[in-house]
This record gives structure tokens, C-alpha cells and sequence, in this order.
């Protein structure tokens, strides 16, 4: 099996081998994410600085907490000041962006590939893929799968427990399964964070 043609094929949306894209990735980021998880993280970041060199782009101040799992690394680009809690996952057998300051919470999932629908050729082990975007400023609530395909808009929030199967624009709050758009995120919001914000810059 070509192994440049699998994975040319993996990334462009068509059906893959997940078995012909070879394993040297899934490897490297599986031995770097054991010894992470297992390490004393908050006092030694030998393990995550490993770890990041494993990934298609790690800045300096993002930070996870283990334990985390990746399917293969290369896929995932991380911005800026990103922040995981405990637990997250990311299936990247296609690219899997992030934007600026994005926060997720614990227990989070997030799937660039998927199965046939029809069972005779799922059978036959085959995959397919499609890459999942999320902007700059996102908070993902706890709990929350994201789907292969999916865009997420700048600035919003994914709700506790949602299953993000579309597209969801920038500046809202959504939730639910499947994930809906409750509301934009406006003015008032703005006026009244700020407010709190200068209350406890007052208070310090």
C-alpha cells in the first residue's frame, strides 16, 4: 500500500486506509502523551515540552492537563494561549485548527474522521475525514463532542454537554444535541463583564 497516496487521500476527504498512512506519527505522539500523562506536570514540563514537539504547531504558553489523547499530532495546530482541562481528546487524522485564547473545559472530544454510513463498506475498515476549525476566543464548555467538517466562529461559547455536528457562527452561545444557536453574545454582555471586571480590579 502507498502510504503517500493514503494519506493524500486522508487529507483531502476521500476514503482511507487508516492502516496505509503509516504509523511513525501515531507512534511518536502515543509514547509522548504516555510519558506526559503519567508525569508530576505541574512540576516538571519536560514530558509536555516533548509532547508539543509532536504537534503541527505548539506555542509556548499554551498548556494542557493530562490526561490527554491524540491520534496522531501532525494534524493539530494550537494558537496562541490555549488552554485544555483534563481529558481532552482530538482524533486528527485531518487538520485540526485553533485559534487565539481558546479555552476548553474537561472531557472534551473533537473527531476529524468518520465511518461510512452504508455497514458493507464500514466492514471494510475504511475511514474518511474532514478538518475541524475553531476560532480565535472560543470556550468549550465541559463535555462537548465536535464533529468531524465542523467551523466554529470567533468568540463563542459550546455549552456543557453539546454535540457540535455544524457549522456554528461567530459571537454566540449554543448548545444542545445537536448544538443549536440560544443567542448572540452582544453589548449588554460586553457592559456587564466589564463592569464585574472593574469591580474586582477595585477590590485589588
Amino acid at each position: 500500500m502507498n502510504q503517500e497516496k493514503e494519506t493524500k487521500r486522508m487529507l483531502s476527504g476521500k476514503l482511507f486506509s487508516p492502516f496505509g498512512v503509516g504509523t511513525e506519527d501515531w507512534n511518536r505522539v502515543h509514547a509522548a502523551q504516555k510519558a506526559f500523562n503519567e508525569s508530576e506536570f505541574w512540576q516538571d514540563t519536560q514530558a509536555f515540552e516533548a509532547l508539543k514537539k509532536c504537534f503541527g504547531k505548539a506555542p509556548e504558553e499554551m498548556k494542557l492537563t493530562p490526561p490527554v489523547y491524540f491520534d496522531r499530532g501532525v494534524q493539530i495546530f494550537f494558537g496562541r494561549r490555549f488552554y485544555a482541562n483534563t481529558d481532552l481528546t482530538i482524533l486528527d487524522e485531518n487538520d485540526v485548527c485553533f485559534g487565539d485564547d481558546v479555552m476548553v473545559g474537561p472531557h472534551v472530544s473533537i473527531y476529524s474522521v468518520s465511518h461510512p454510513i452504508d455497514s458493507e463498506i464500514r466492514k471494510t475498515g475504511l475511514e474518511i475525514s474532514k478538518p475541524v476549525t475553531i476560532g480565535n476566543g472560543v470556550w468549550i464548555c465541559g463535555n462537548v463532542v465536535i464533529n468531524p467538517g465542523v467551523e466554529i466562529g470567533d468568540h463563542t461559547i459550546i455549552g456543557s454537554g453539546s454535540v457540535v455536528t455544524h457549522d456554528i457562527p461567530e459571537n454566540v452561545i449554543a448548545a444542545g444535541n445537536p448544538c443549536q444557536v440560544i443567542r448572540e453574545i452582544g453589548e449588554t454582555d460586553r457592559a456587564y463583564w466589564k463592569k464585574q471586571y472593574e469591580l474586582y480590579r477595585q477590590a485589588h
